[in-house]
């Protein structure tokens, strides 16, 4: 199977190719349409502002072809914020693929943001690897409104969406490649569609 990361020449692409490589894929980085184009997965990974994020994928030209992929991909993190059509960090366009917006997380007592650490997921849907009350490993500052694309949620004083689908396309907010066993299973769930 050919596994494409796309690399923004920036972010959590290290962690991420050695926890595919650790369920026996092997993985490439590129940024290259075409190689983009014919992999058989593709993970959109990020770590940083939507804003930058998406001036890279305009200016290597992968924001007309990714909402066009017909093949797996899945987003992590700032990945999966892309997905959705406008995120309030930086007032930026995502790319379109899911409907809804990206808000920043309201800070309180015992709540601060980002928000870092560990937490329990309320499972919606199956066939994600996941199991209710797995506890995942978030680090976000920003997170899409929970809506009819959320296979999985953890509180954060409101329902943050963990885990979102639409077609093809499987957003995590969550870093599975810090989720030990639970992301594991998410990982290899992904690699199985």
């Amino acid at each position: 199977m050919t596994l494409a990361i796309v690399d923004l020449g920036y972010g959590n692409i290290g962690s991420i190719e050695l926890a595919f490589e650790r369920l026996g894929a092997a993985p490439r980085r590129t940024a290259d349409p075409a190689e983009i184009a014919s992999a058989e997965r593709v993970v959109l990974p990020g770590v940083g502002a939507a804003g930058f994020a998406m001036e890279r994928l305009r200016a290597l030209g992968l924001d007309l072809l990714l909402p066009t992929l017909v093949q797996p991909l899945l987003g992590i993190c700032l990945g999966m914020q892309l997905l959705f059509e406008r995120s309030e960090e930086e007032d930026s366009a995502g790319l379109g693929i899911i409907p809804g917006a990206v808000r920043r997380l309201e800070p309180a007592p015992g709540r601060p943001v980002p928000h870092m650490g560990w937490s329990a997921l309320d499972l919606r849907a199956d066939g994600v690897g996941l199991a209710p009350g797995d506890y995942v490993y978030f680090a976000h500052s920003y997170a899409c409104d929970d809506g009819p694309y959320t296979l999985a949620a953890a509180d954060y004083g409101r329902a943050v969406p963990a885990v979102v689908r639409r077609g093809n396309f499987l957003g995590a907010q969550f870093h599975p490649e810090r989720s030990g066993p639970a992301g594991a299973r998410f990982l290899e769930s992904f690699l199985a569609r």
